[in-house]
């Protein structure tokens, strides 16, 4: 099969491509690097670097390229940024999401498989309702959110005028190797400081919750929706909670840090606790998560720890 993968050089697309090329597919990349790293993508695939926004490269790569499925990661994901500069997120998360559609529609596209955000989406809502199911009611606290969950309005009046199959993936929080630090990216931020010996911060009282996912569990369900699925929404989490600071010990231990965190204030319109149900995923792809937190944790340090050696060592 023939895949295109926009963001294929980020964190979780160059995961996906690596995946789909063991399994026989052709892919292609496109990724402008602004997220996403050139040591990042597979030798195997066809790369472009190009905007999701440019219209005129889109067009062309498309027409040349004629992909029977797209998976969409390409993305602004910063949500302090969202707020800030509400125009650019949506130009690029609003905008270019809607030329790869319109691309995906006139090159004959089979499917759609969008990178969605559950715990953005969903805003904040009664702790009874955790862990949200599918059919939570959409309430999103930031301009990342909305912009998000905009595309899949899209996505679904597409399919109903023009047939175009997709599936959205809600993933809850991902995190594993190759993940950068960053707004979204908790998990690389404790570790590198950690690595270099300094006390990492925590925004508020750091009991916010999050449902943290494994990169190579989030890899599985983007094969499984490849082929037919019976719906398309599906949430791709754990359906547990942690703190962030359980995860802050749980990291520090992994690594031997004995230092406490530094506490600042908190962010605003920050969801504050988190998990997403994954039953449906279960029920209908035979999707499950498989890494535990502290196996991912054990990880994902490795990974870093690598990483540090070798640039030592340059």
């Amino acid at each position: 099969m023939k895949i295109l993968v926009t963001g294929g050089a980020g964190f979780i697309g160059s995961h996906i491509v690596d995946a789909y090329i063991n399994l026989g597919h052709e892919v292609i990349i496109i990724d402008n690097l602004s997220n996403g790293e050139k040591k990042n993508i597979n030798k195997k695939a066809k790369f472009y670097k190009a905007d999701i926004c440019d219209e005129n490269k889109i067009k062309k790569i498309f027409k040349k390229e004629k992909p029977e499925i797209v998976n969409h990661h390409a993305a602004q994901r910063d949500v302090g940024f969202s707020i800030i500069n509400p125009l650019e997120d949506a130009r690029i998360n609003v905008l270019g999401s809607i030329n790869i559609i319109k691309n995906s529609i006139e090159n004959g596209v089979h499917k759609i498989i969008y990178a969605n955000s559950g715990g953005a989406m969903y805003g904040n809502p009664p702790w009874k309702d955790l862990p949200l199911k599918e059919t939570q009611k959409i309430m999103p606290v930031n301009q990342y959110g909305l912009n998000k969950s905009l595309i899949e309005l899209y996505l679904n009046m597409y399919n109903r005028e023009y047939g175009l199959d997709f599936v959205s993936l809600r993933y809850s929080n991902v995190y594993g190797p190759r993940q950068k630090g960053g707004e979204a990216g908790v998990i690389p931020k404790f570790i590198e400081k950690m690595l270099k010996n300094e006390r990492p911060f925590i925004f508020g009282d750091g009991k916010q919750t999050r449902d943290l996912v494994y990169v190579d569990d989030v890899v599985r369900a983007n094969i499984l929706v490849l082929k037919k699925t019976p719906s398309h929404i599906y949430n791709i989490s754990t359906s547990r909670q942690i703190s962030i600071r359980h995860l802050f010990y749980l990291i520090a231990k992994e690594i031997g840090f004995s230092q406490s965190p530094i506490f600042k204030e908190a962010r605003p319109r920050e969801v504050r606790f988190s998990a997403l149900s994954y039953d449906k995923a279960k029920k209908e792809l035979g999707w499950e998560p498989k890494i535990s937190i502290e196996e991912g944790i054990k990880r994902t340090v490795e990974w870093f720890k690598e990483v540090s050696l070798r640039n030592k060592n340059k």
